[in-house]
């Protein structure tokens, strides 16, 4: 069979496979573009994954075997591209990369294209300060880590070499891309699963929605901080090491809720007046989300949201990533503006289906291009 006819030999590789998350999302729509194919990956815990990748041909590297890396795999990172480069790819007509960290180092054989779907470049690496101040590093942490940085980085960009071709998932993400690899890159936006929220005819849109993991790099203290001060109703969806920080600057319009049902989270969406994106991320799917529901985003002018959010049209933009940015929007936002189907139709954009179609159309076009 020529490569162009599919079904094709496919092999895909992922990071690690000890959190859910937009990434394992990801990883999910590929299998069901790919069911045969096995999954190549770091390390994996089934007891913190979905029962169903129990069912997947998973294959780990030797990392998998070490102590406590399961609930700490960060204490590894010096570890991984080795981890990686040991795996037999040999006989696959192609590998998909989903990577945000170091699957790309992966290693193929000259007839087999290697396309990595990259969510960001090694995070880790490139945008360390970000990384450190997330993580609280301490000084004499940071000054141990600078020599394996500058070699990890140094490999990093050589690896990046190996993949035939990528695929990035926002503007933000492609600039990375060309910065730190030197590589060009086409955009295939991720895949949301926006058929599971609908808009509402008669919303009540009483309060304000954010929905996160409550962590520093979210910026949910923005949202808290500006509502309190201009006495607006907010609902706070998620759990994190910020939540008892963020209680503590939360005047008394301010509800907290912990993680939600998706059933439950779709209501919460449906009803709220405009769903609040304060962070700087690599795309947003809960943006999206909350347009497929009809209702209208305000987010940071910056990262994936550029890509997804309209201003004037399904949202609007604050630019500073401060206080008093945030509460110049509110003061003048109205959400009866904006028209719901107008909000769902730009969610579409992002869909599934239209995932699954722009992923397929490039794949058999360099599958083709490589079998002549």
């Amino acid at each position: 069979m020529n490569k162009q006819q599919r079904p094709w030999s496919v092999a895909i590789i992922h990071d690690w496979l000890n959190q859910i998350g937009g990434a394992e999302f990801v990883l999910e729509v590929f299998k069901e573009l790919f069911p045969a194919a096995p999954i190549f990956t770091s390390i994996y815990d089934p007891k913190r994954m979905p029962h169903s990748y129990r069912q997947w041909e998973i294959h780990t590297s030797w990392l998998n075997h070490l102590p406590g890396i399961a609930a700490h795999h960060q204490w590894y990172l010096p570890f991984y591209p080795l981890a990686f480069e040991g795996f037999d790819l040999s006989n696959f007509d192609l590998v998909i990369s989903n990577k945000s960290a170091f699957s790309h180092s992966v290693i193929t054989t000259p007839g087999t294209p290697h396309v990595s779907y990259c969510l960001t470049p090694t995070r880790f690496l490139w945008q360390y300060q970000d990384y450190r101040q997330r993580e609280k590093l301490s000084g004499w942490v940071n000054a141990l880590l600078q020599p394996t940085l500058h070699s990890q980085r140094q490999f990093d960009r050589l690896a990046a070499d190996r993949v035939d071709y990528f695929i990035a998932i926002s503007r933000a993400v492609q600039a990375r891309i060309r910065k730190y690899y030197r590589r060009q890159s086409v955009i295939i936006y991720p895949p949301v699963n926006t058929d599971i929220f609908q808009p509402l005819a008669h919303p009540t849109a009483d309060y304000f929605l954010v929905s996160s993991r409550l962590i520093p790099y979210k910026r949910i203290d923005l949202a808290v901080q500006a509502c309190t001060a201009l006495n607006l109703p907010l609902v706070v969806v998620g759990e994190g090491r910020d939540e008892a920080a963020l209680k503590k600057t939360a005047g008394p319009t301010v509800h907290f809720l912990p993680r939600q049902s998706r059933q439950q989270l779709q209501e919460l969406m449906q009803n709220c007046r405009a769903f609040i994106f304060p962070g700087l991320e690599d795309f947003g799917i809960t943006p999206v989300e909350a347009m497929a529901a009809g209702r209208p985003v305000i987010a940071y002018a910056g990262g994936g949201a550029l890509d997804t959010v309209k201003p004037g049209s399904t949202g609007v933009f604050f630019h500073e990533q401060t206080v008093e940015s945030l509460i110049d929007v509110l003061v003048s936002f109205d959400h009866t503006s904006y028209d719901p189907s107008t909000c769902r139709l730009q969610a579409e954009q992002f869909s599934v289906p239209r995932f699954k179609r722009e992923i397929l159309n490039f794949l058999n076009n360099i599958m083709k291009t490589s079998s002549t």
